[in-house]
């Protein structure tokens, strides 16, 4: 009897330790996965700020470079008002992206590029005096951007 009693408490107390042990296990893998998708998530959301950034430095560089030619050309006034308005627009969509990527990417190479880049197509507004100067003042935001994005993917693939 003594004997059955002993193998009964051993079977419950190696059941009780066999339990803990695999919901430590279920624990542990369970807080991996957490990490695995917070990381994933936080990779998606860098990769879209630098996209969205990109893309909308990209379309004020457009807008900015018609509003000059425009202006070089001698459109008139309401074309002249209205790719002000558009480019006032375009400015104005670059900020949300700009703020994303300074909360989601700390690196200051990719800052840098970032801010370099927006000076760049930033001076397109003042660059309207010749077209060569125009030109020119695109073509330094273009290098711009592309080095902005070459920073941010060099970033993006290292904390990959």
């Amino acid at each position: 009897m003594l004997l059955t009693l002993v193998t009964a408490a051993l079977a419950i107390v190696g059941t009780l330790l066999g339990s803990i042990v695999s919901g430590r296990f279920q624990e542990r893998a369970a807080e991996r996965s957490v990490r695995v998708n917070h990381g994933e998530a936080i990779r998606r959301d860098r990769l879209e700020a630098v996209t969205a950034l990109a893309c909308a430095v990209s379309d004020h560089r457009r807008a900015m470079w018609m509003r000059g030619d425009a202006v070089l050309k001698g459109a008139g006034s309401e074309r002249i008002e209205a790719l002000r308005g558009e480019s006032h627009m375009t400015r104005s969509a670059v900020t949300r992206p700009l703020v994303a990527l300074r909360v989601l990417i700390e690196d200051q190479a990719v800052r840098a590029a970032a801010d370099e880049m927006i000076t760049l197509t930033y001076a397109l507004r003042d660059a309207h005096a010749t077209t060569e100067a125009l030109t020119a003042a695109r073509e330094a935001a273009k290098v711009a951007h592309d080095a902005f994005v070459n920073a941010a993917a060099g970033y993006l693939s290292r904390t990959a």
